[in-house]
């Protein structure tokens, strides 16, 4: 575990305190799908992101999901944090968008790190601060862009996350993380095909080198 935690976090935190989180840590892994936290469940470790990525997402009245951000490695989800500390139930649901590596922190620990340890108190607030700004990302898309020009920012996305402009998902999935319907993706997704912007095959989109 110590050499995952140099990887990922070697520049982030001190010794001492690397020592403490592989003493204290559950390492896990996770299959791409998996779902880490859901809504209403009251979160009992933080987590730390070794590899891969996670979704973070929230729910409506009547069950309809909304992308919020995305997590990779050496990430944590600050509303998870805040859910820790204030011994609340979640809001947001967490889902492995790729086979994933974490560490798990018991939430008695963050408390105690906090005064102990400079690095843990600056990479507490500076995750605070990163998630803050992709949520308001998140609102200013919705309340600024067309959705033609929200899913392409998501195909973007999920290609540099990916590492690859093949991005294998279902229109309905799409929807599901954008708050759309499969109707009107598939639509979309057509009509940026015939601009010659994506090519479309069975569950997977490929995107051409424009934006």
């Amino acid at each position: 575990m110590i050499n995952e935690l140099n990887t990922s976090f070697g520049n982030t935190f001190e010794q001492p305190l690397i020592t403490e989180i592989a003493q204290v840590g559950t390492f896990k892994e996770v299959p791409a799908g998996f779902k880490l936290i859901e809504i209403g469940d009251y979160v009992r470790y933080m987590p730390l992101l070794i590899d891969g990525v996670i979704k973070i997402l929230r729910e409506d009245s009547e069950g309809d999901e909304l992308l919020l951000y995305y997590l990779e490695q050496g990430d944590t989800c600050s509303m998870t944090m805040a859910c820790c500390l204030g011994d609340a139930q979640s809001e947001i649901r967490a889902i492995a968008e790729t086979d994933a590596k974490l560490i798990m922190i018991p939430i008695r620990k963050m408390e105690e790190w906090t005064a102990k340890y400079r690095t843990w108190r600056n990479f507490v607030f500076e995750s605070y601060h990163a998630r803050l700004n992709e949520l308001l990302h998140t609102v200013d898309s919705i309340a600024f862009m067309n959705m033609d020009e929200r899913l392409m920012e998501y195909l973007h996305k999920k290609a540099e996350l990916n590492k690859n402009n093949i991005i294998t998902k279902t229109h309905q999935e799409i929807a599901y993380d954008l708050h759309s319907s499969r109707v009107v993706i598939s639509r979309l997704l057509k009509k940026m095909e015939n601009l010659g912007k994506i090519s479309l095959n069975r569950n997977q989109i490929v995107l051409n080198n424009q934006k």
